[in-house]
This record gives C-alpha cells, structure tokens and sequence, in this order.
C-alpha cells in the first residue's frame, strides 16, 4: 500500500504564522521529516510519539544530501505512511521543494503541497518594512545571494536596477558584499536604503537599517549570522516608522516556562504575544489515576484544587458511562478561577472559589462562609500528594473529608540550563514545579535568578532556594503575565 507524502510549509519561525492545515497534518502525520529551518517552537507542537527523521539541513550544512532526503521520502511513502516533509518558509520559495517532488512524481507516490508563509515578506514586515508600497516601488523581487557549491554569484544586477522594485536577498549574508558592489557597479545609488534582519519573526530577531554603501560593514559589525533577510529598496526608509515587533513591551526579554507541557501553552503564548523569547521546559507531568472508584455517593460537597483533578474526575464519570447528572445536588468548590473553567467545560459552574486561590484560604473560607460545615460530607478530587495546607484548614475547624487522589504528579528529567543566569525569569506556577526544577539542576543556590511566582506558597519554595521572586497579584495565568510586564516596566 503506498502512503501519501506532504510537503508542509513551516513558516519564517513564529509558530503562530504556521498555517491551520499544516497544524492539522502535524498532528495526523506517521513520520515527519525535518530540518534545521524549522523552528524550536513549531518542534514542541509535535505530538509525542511520532516518527522522526532530522534531515539536519542549514545555510552551508547539510549533513543529509538533497538525494538522500528524496531517497527517504519515497521510501517511508512507500510503506504506506502519511509523511510530513516539514520545511522553514514556504517548499516552492528557495526551498528545494520541486527536487524533492521529482522522484515522487516519477515513481507515482501520491503527494500534496501545503504552502507556508515566506520569510522574504515576513521578515521584513516584523521589521516595519512593507515589501511594496505605491509610493515607493511597483514590483517585488527575490533572489538567492547563495551560490551552487563551487560556483560564482550569478545575478544580473543591471536587470534588478532597471527594475527599480523591493529586492529581497535570501541566504545572502556571506555574500552581501559581493550583492552591494554588484548593485553599485549597474548604477544602483549608494545611499538606497537597506536593511537586514536576523531571526526574523523570532523573538530574538535584531534589524539592522543602512544603506548600499555600508550594508557589508553593518554585516560585519554586527557580527549578523543567519538565517538572515536582506532588503534593498526606498521601503526600507519606513522600518522605524511602521516597527510594531521591536515595540513590545517584553521585547528582549527571555523567560522559561517550566508548567506541564500540556498546560504550558496559555502561559507561554501570552509571553510570546507580548515579544518575549521562551523556553518550554516543562518540569513536572501529570498522569491521571486509573483505576479509580469514589463512591461520590456518600458526599454532599466536592472539592477540586486543579483542573486536572476535574478532568480525571468527569472523564472517569463518562468512562462509566456517566455524565455530570451524577453530580445532582452536590455542591461543587474550586481552588480557583482556572480549576473553575475546567469545570465549565463539563457544564458545570462552581458553587464556591475562595478570595486568593490556595488550599489555605479554600479550607477556611469554606468553613468561615458556612459553604460547609461539621455535618457536611466532604470529599477532596485531588493530586495523589496535596498541599497540607487544605486538609490542615479543614481538620483545624472539625471538618471530617476524604482526601482522594484521581491524579499524580512526576518529576520530568532535562538537561541542565548551562547559561540560566542569561534568563530573564523563571516561572513557577506551583511548589511542584520548582522542586521539579531545582531537580534538573546540578545547582543548589539559585541567587541572582529571578523567578515568577502564581503565589505566596510558590514564591516562599523558590525563596528556599535562594531564587529572588516576583508574585503575581493573583493565582491566574493572566495575572502572572501581567505582572512581569509591570516589572518589566518598572
């Protein structure tokens, strides 16, 4: 049976310019063939257990020869895999994309192209640089500045000045020299302005505005590395003016997101969104309890202190085959505003969160409120080992409960951040977490390491470690982010 091979466009580097369909390939891929091109983020999208094949091409690296990654394509087609050929940019613009279809073509493996997003308009428009614009230019051109192994630049610069449009050169910046004098030499101004972007769309992207007579030297200066876009062209006068990517307010800032992988998202896109470079380094996994047997019967009140405890709790129900009428008549609490929205998505609406999402406060307002009280039947859907300070608050009042765990909680092994001290902030969203990180350290003093907290109970563990910590108003993602962009500001 012959499987089917997709030649998937990853984008510039952002992983938020990566198409819907290509997201959806991705996850229903066999195998994914991949090069260095793609970048780390749209990597962490991959779920895990696929098949993977590096491929380890870069601008002047290419372990595995064009040949042989046509080679593998057609064989893992042939084994009657879906196969994602996942590719930086766009296959068709300066991406091999049609060598790569050729021997597909001939030996009638059914094949798709999924187009992506091309750094050569993307880049220079996280620049502020808009690659047409009437008043400036009529035409757009892109052209390699990287040679064939072994041979000259081949470009006709007295065409591209005739042109008079936005030149943008790709994989040029060991070249750019040669591309300046190229253009002087046909009649192109000295002073035409030009600019070249590192890591565009990444958020460690630098941009560099010169003009032709001085772009080589800003290249050198700078010590610019690719990948790299260069353009040419009046457009690039408008950089300053339109810079909206290098106006963020975490701009140049590096933070580490060490939440469950599957949780980490909201936090690290919301980071991201406002221009910070981050680091998914998920320290602790969450696995649900299987078999388990409440007999929710015997309670009136059940109390959730995570939105996994919920989901392992309402999936159990529908691997019964249950729903939430189960619930009927009991009154439900939640530590806080996230565990609460899990709840929502079973229908469901908490029946009490306390004023600051901890155990400590969800124990006693619960008492203190008369939510519940020494007659109630309480049951506690929780992590396998639960913060004391709820059962310490509910013992305190006289509160008879039952502490089930429906899920548990392991440390994830990584290696070592060599250069932390680089990093801007670690984030901790509970104790968990910053005992699963101080684990993947071979330090143990972490001074001069700033970590954000979700709360008083998180900073003081990171305190105990020597971290300096910043706390966030309230135990909410939201407020986390918040609150290192008015540290940022501060």
């Amino acid at each position: 049976m012959t499987g089917k091979v997709y030649l998937v466009g990853a984008g510039p580097g952002d992983k938020e310019l990566l198409t819907m369909k290509a997201v959806r390939l991705i996850g229903e891929a066999d195998v994914i063939v991949y090069d260095r091109l793609v970048s780390e983020s749209i990597m962490e999208l991959i779920p895990e257990g696929k098949e993977m094949i590096d491929v380890g091409k870069n601008a002047g690296d290419h372990p595995v020869p064009q040949h042989e990654i046509n080679r593998i394509l057609l064989e893992e087609g042939r084994k009657g895999k879906k196969v994602v050929r996942l590719k930086g940019g766009d296959p068709f613009v300066f991406g091999r994309g049609g060598e790569e279809l050729e021997l597909l073509s001939d030996q009638d493996v059914p094949f798709e192209v999924v187009p992506g997003i091309t750094s050569s308009i993307a880049v220079p428009a996280y620049a502020g640089i808009p690659v047409t614009h009437r008043d400036f230019c009529s035409s757009l051109h892109i052209i390699t500045g990287h040679a064939r192994a072994g041979a000259e630049l081949s470009v006709d610069f007295e065409a591209l000045v005739r042109l008079n449009g936005t030149l943008i050169f790709m994989m040029s910046v060991s070249t750019v020299g040669q591309i300046a004098a190229g253009l002087m030499d046909a009649g192109m101004e000295k002073t035409m302005p030009c600019a070249v972007i590192e890591n565009g769309t990444y958020p460690k992207q630098r941009k560099f505005i010169s003009d032709l007579a001085h772009i080589e030297e800003t290249v050198r200066v700078n010590q610019v590395k690719s990948p790299a876009v260069i353009a040419v062209g009046k457009v690039c006068a408008l950089s300053d003016r339109f810079d909206w990517f290098s106006k963020k307010p975490l701009k140049g800032k590096r933070i580490v997101v060490t939440q469950p992988a599957r949780k980490a998202s909201r936090l690290e896109t919301g980071l991201r969104a406002l221009g910070a470079e981050t680091m998914l380094y998920p320290c602790i996994r969450t696995d649900f309890i299987r078999p388990i047997s409440p007999d929710i019967s015997d309670f009136d009140t059940l109390v959730f202190t995570s939105s996994e405890g919920v989901r392992s709790f309402f999936l159990w129900l529908y691997e019964q085959g249950k729903d939430a009428r189960a619930v009927w008549g009991k009154k439900l609490a939640c530590i806080g505003s996230a565990t609460a929205s899990a709840l929502k998505e079973f229908g469901l609406a908490a029946d009490f969160i306390p004023s600051v999402f901890d155990g400590e406060h969800l124990g006693k307002e619960m008492v203190e409120t008369g939510f519940i009280g020494k007659d109630s039947r309480v049951i506690l859907l929780r992590a396998k080992i639960g913060t004391a300070e709820l059962t310490q608050a509910l013992s305190a009042a006289g509160i008879a409960y039952e502490d089930y765990p429906v899920y548990e909680t392991s440390y994830v092994s990584h290696e070592e951040i060599a250069d932390l001290q680089e990093w801007d902030y670690v984030t901790f969203t509970s104790k968990s977490c910053v005992d699963g990180f101080v684990k993947t350290q071979k330090r143990t003093d972490f001074s001069g390491v700033k970590a954000l907290c979700i709360g008083r109970q998180t900073a003081a563990e990171a305190e105990r470690f020597g971290f300096s910590t910043v706390v966030s108003a309230a135990a909410t993602i939201d407020s986390m982010i918040e609150k290192v962009r008015r540290d940022c500001d501060d």
